[in-house]
Order: C-alpha cells, then sequence, then structure tokens
C-alpha cells in the first residue's frame, strides 16, 4: 500500500463517509433519538474510524506485518489501538445517549465492547482502501512490466541492424569495382529494405504478407551476393491476411541459412519457406563446408527470445543429417 493518499483515495472515503453518515442519521431519525447524539455521535464515529484508518493502514500493517513480520507485536498493538479509539466511540455514544455511569457493562464486557465498536470502525473503511491500492498497483505493475518488455524487443531487433549493414556494405564494395550497374540496382533494392527496417523499427510484429515481400528482397540481395550458390522458394498453403510474425523474423532466419552453411560450387543451398496453419517453415539442405562470417550472436538466440516476449508457443529446432528445419509460430493478434 502507498504512503500517500491521491485525490481518487480521498474521493472514495469521503464517498464512504457520506453514505455511512446519512445511514446512521436515518436510523437516529427513526429511533428518535436526541440532537446531542446527532452532534456528538456522528462526527466521533468518522474520526474514530479515519484514526484507525490511518494507523493501520500507513503504520502498523507496513511497519509490523509487512516490513518486520513482527507478527505478534501487531497484534497487541491492534488490539491496544481497536480498544482505545473503540472506546472513545462507545463512552461519547454512551454519553450522549443520556445513560447513567452506574449501568455500565462489568470490565470485561467493556473490552469486548471496545473492540467490537473498533473493529467495526475499521474494517470496512480499511478493507476499501487495501482493494482500491492492490488494484492499482496490479496496474502499475503491468504497466512496467509492458514497458520493460517493450524496451526489450526494442534492443533485441536493435542488434540485428549492425550485422545487416556490416554484411552488405561488403557486398556493395566488392560490386563497385566489377559491376557498377549491378551496384546500382543493389543499392536502391538496400535502400527499400532500409526504408522498411526504418519504418518498422519500433514495431513487435509485423504482417506476414509484408514480412513475405521483405524477404523476396532479401533473397535477391542474397542471390547477387553469392550467386547460383543458393536457392530460394516461398510456399504459401494458407492466406496471409490478419497473420504476423516478429519483425525481421524472415531476415534472422536467413542470414543463419548463409552464415552456418557456404556451397561448394557442386551442391546448391536448397532453401524452401513454407506458410502453413500456424506456422511458417523454413527448411535448408546442409553443406560440409562452414561459412566463414562472423558471427554476432543475433540468430536463433535472438529470435528466441523475442517469442518469449511476445508468444506462448516456442520456437521448434530440428537439426538432421542432411537439412535442418525451423518452425516458428505465426502469431493472431488478439482484438
Amino acid at each position: 500500500m502507498h504512503t500517500k493518499l491521491n485525490k481518487t483515495d480521498y474521493l472514495l472515503l469521503g464517498l464512504f463517509y457520506s453514505i455511512t453518515s446519512l445511514i446512521q442519521i436515518r436510523d437516529y431519525i427513526l429511533s428518535e433519538n436526541t440532537l446531542l447524539e446527532y452532534v456528538i455521535d456522528i462526527p466521533v464515529s468518522v474520526i474514530v474510524s479515519l484514526c484507525l484508518v490511518f494507523i493501520f493502514g500507513f503504520w502498523l500493517i507496513p511497519k509490523y506485518a509487512i516490513s518486520s513480520k513482527r507478527y505478534l507485536l501487531f497484534t497487541f498493538i491492534g488490539i491496544f489501538f481497536l480498544c482505545f479509539f473503540g472506546g472513545i466511540e462507545f463512552i461519547a455514544g454512551y454519553w450522549s445517549g443520556n445513560n447513567t455511569w452506574d449501568k455500565l457493562p462489568s470490565f470485561n464486557n467493556l473490552i469486548f465492547k471496545f473492540l467490537d465498536y473498533g473493529a467495526e470502525s475499521l474494517s470496512f473503511p480499511l478493507g476499501l482502501l487495501l482493494t482500491k491500492k492492490f488494484y492499482e498497483g496490479k496496474t502499475e505493475l503491468i504497466s512496467v512490466e509492458k514497458e520493460k518488455k517493450e524496451n526489450e524487443l526494442k534492443l533485441l531487433r536493435s542488434q540485428i541492424d549492425p550485422h545487416f549493414l556490416f554484411n552488405n556494405l561488403n557486398t556493395l564494395d566488392s560490386l563497385i569495382d566489377s559491376d557498377p550497374s549491378k551496384a546500382k540496382e543493389y543499392t536502391n533494392k538496400l535502400s527499400l529494405i532500409y526504408r522498411y527496417l526504418i519504418q518498422t523499427k519500433d514495431a513487435e510484429v509485423m504482417e506476414l504478407s509484408d514480412e513475405i515481400e521483405f524477404a523476396e528482397n532479401y533473397i535477391f540481395l542474397m542471390k547477387t551476393r553469392f550467386g547460383s550458390d543458393y536457392e530460394f522458394s516461398i510456399e504459401k498453403n494458407i492466406s496471409l491476411n490478419d497473420q504476423f510474425i516478429p519483425t525481421s523474423a524472415l531476415q534472422i532466419l536467413l542470414e543463419n541459412i548463409v552464415k552456418h552453411n557456404k556451397s561448394d560450387g557442386i551442391n546448391v543451398i536448397k532453401t524452401t519457406i513454407l506458410i502453413n496453419e500456424g506456422w511458417l517453415i523454413i527448411t535448408n539442405t546442409k553443406s560440409t563446408l562452414k561459412s566463414k562470417e562472423e558471427s554476432f550472436g543475433t540468430g536463433l538466440d535472438n529470435l528466441r527470445a523475442r517469442y518469449k516476449l511476445l508468444s506462448d508457443e516456442k520456437i521448434q529446432v530440428h537439426d538432421m543429417e542432411k537439412k535442418f528445419e525451423v518452425f516458428i509460430p505465426i502469431i493472431r493478434l488478439t482484438k
């Protein structure tokens, strides 16, 4: 429970005491009580209740029940304050009702009366306040977790760009000398891809149709870069509408294939992107030769981490003797 009351807390308490005071006035009218009882009983009951709420809510519970966990001491102090303030309310009501002091209950019964009055004054308003604070805390926690999740996703997304730029600038540098016209076309495609990356830099997920279009442009860059060493095909068995995957997921997976498989000049590395109900499956043939490209650690581990933040489904990886498969869940956004 927060140590300070906000405006809605004051509004809630004000509404509660206004309603309970009106109910008490109605009861006094039906019971034909004297004016003195109105003047004494109602203000005293409100003051006693407020005192107990603040003592328990902002001092006793936080200090002895939550922080230090001294439950026995908390119980004794709590009973004392309930009896003390309950006694004030009982004595005030007893006096305003013109009762004679010689008819006071016995000491034992009086203590139970005090405790009963105190507990009744405390329980409902404190319960209302604690319930409100609990849900406010839950809402705040959800907001903080959401912000943390978004920051983690942005961090993971930012890891992709340096790797992508490093590889393609090397290729472009080679093309400028060997094939200037091809270098110009490559630059145009690269600018289209970077425009997409910039436009989607803050997006957690993108529609599958957009990611497939991006992948087609990206495949052009790779075929320009590696020639006939790699072969790609895309099979769409479902409609791509309202289907989503993490932004640049296909880029990561395609980069992963090139990073870990190098053609021997005879056998082509074949890759199939298969889109089925609920899953996008990328399958590639494996080679015995390994790429010498440096790994920046932004492949499958990156994608696994992002899926932990986006979906309950997990990536499935099947590493077989002659082929490698990655199943990534297709996400449906909840409306």
